[in-house]
């Protein structure tokens, strides 16, 4: 047997021996239920990763909720395109911007639980098939938000319906009550070079 053919033959097991593996475990996950994800970590992207989700979830016909706990711009890109989606995304931003911004832990409380009752009807309702809880972590992390309390909704929602949760510093407790936990490090950002935040980009 010629060396190539050595080679294509070592291959060939190898990648055979590897379907095996990942066939035996597709075989093994025949359960049906909706996830808990959640995007953390420093890094940049958190929330597009959630919102591509949000696009592959209408292209099954579902319906998603998204609840934005910080941002308070409704001129981003994302909100702009799922809005031409009336009939299968609600859009709520109920933030009051980044908390160097407002400078008012009372307001931004308030902000925050209004949009934990919105959130917690969507995670009530059997129609919504994905609900995003976007940069809800810092809710916990500045006090605004029950994490118990969060973890129990969530825990309670109907059994196919899915959750992602977004932002910095996840707590441990939602970490291990997830199913999908991504951290996103970050290596190297424009912003921290002088490139200005683009439309279509990073908004």
């Amino acid at each position: 047997m010629s060396e190539d053919s050595t080679r294509e033959q070592r291959h060939h097991d190898r990648m055979q021996r590897k379907k095996e593996v990942i066939d035996a475990k597709i075989a093994a996950a025949q359960e049906e239920r909706g996830i808990l994800l959640v995007n953390t970590g420093n890094g940049k992207g958190k929330s597009s990763a959630a919102f591509g989700v949000v696009a592959r979830a209408l292209g099954h016909g579902h319906r998603v909720a998204v609840v934005q706990f910080v941002k308070s711009r409704s001129d981003t890109g994302e909100e702009g395109f799922f809005r031409k989606f009336p009939e299968q995304v609600r859009w709520h931003v109920c933030g009051e911007g980044f908390t160097w911004e407002t400078q008012d832990s009372g307001r931004d409380t308030a902000a925050a639980q209004a949009a934990w009752a919105i959130a917690r009807e969507c995670l009530a309702d059997p129609s919504v098939n994905l609900v995003v809880l976007d940069e809800m972590t810092y809710a916990f992390k500045y006090g605004w938000l029950d994490l118990a309390e969060v973890l129990a909704a969530i825990a309670a929602r109907p059994r196919l319906q899915t959750v992602i949760v977004t932002g910095r510093g996840a707590p441990e407790a939602l970490i291990e009550a997830a199913d999908t936990v991504t951290e996103m490090g970050m290596l190297k950002h424009a912003f921290k070079i002088g490139v200005k935040a683009m439309p279509g980009v990073e908004y």
